[in-house]
């Protein structure tokens, strides 16, 4: 890699900065603009109609709403959403909202390994949160390993994705309560 290619390298490295967006204050995390992500390889998959059956979820996150599914038929809640219940194999299913706060179950620090598009924010924490209803892994932000334990409490953000797609992309994550 030459002095050049360095400066761009550089220049290209994911961030986070707050922006307002309608009065909420959001984290942008910031995907190389130069690299076109193959969809298997996109942490954050594409988010609307054309690419997944799960539009509704991210439709839900944009308004700052946690939800997953629920069937109709048998009752059981799944997360990740689903678009056919895997205990009973219905396709009746519905939206239900999820609780914003829940207690650290487990955790990690990402050290080597990251995910495409998240190389240069290595070392990161991720973890296990229960929320009750149901456990999600999720990016642990604005805390350190070892400043973190089992059973602290934390609340869900919501972070846009600023990467090389013409449409507004969110994800969720998680940090320590205040």
């Amino acid at each position: 890699m030459n002095e050049n290619d360095r400066d761009n390298a550089d220049e290209l490295r994911s961030g986070a900065e707050a922006v307002t967006d309608g009065g909420t204050d959001r984290d942008v995390v910031e995907i190389p603009k130069t690299i076109e992500l193959p969809r298997l390889l996109d942490f954050y998959e594409l988010q609307n109609e054309a690419t997944t059956e799960i539009v509704e979820f991210y439709d839900n996150l944009r308004d700052g709403q946690l939800t997953t599914t629920r069937c109709e038929e048998c009752g059981e809640l799944h997360f990740p959403p689903r678009i056919v219940c895997p205990e009973c194999r219905s396709e009746d299913l519905e939206y239900v909202d999820l609780p914003h706060e829940g207690e650290l179950f487990a955790f990690s620090t990402v050290r080597a390994g990251a995910p495409m598009g998240m190389e240069e924010e290595v070392p990161f924490v991720t973890g296990i949160v229960d929320l009750g209803p149901v456990k999600l892994s999720a990016r642990i932000d604005d805390a350190e390993y070892d400043d973190l334990a089992i059973g602290d409490p934390v609340e869900m953000k919501i972070v846009e994705i600023d990467g090389p797609v013409d449409h507004e992309r969110v994800f969720y994550r998680f940090e320590p309560q205040e």
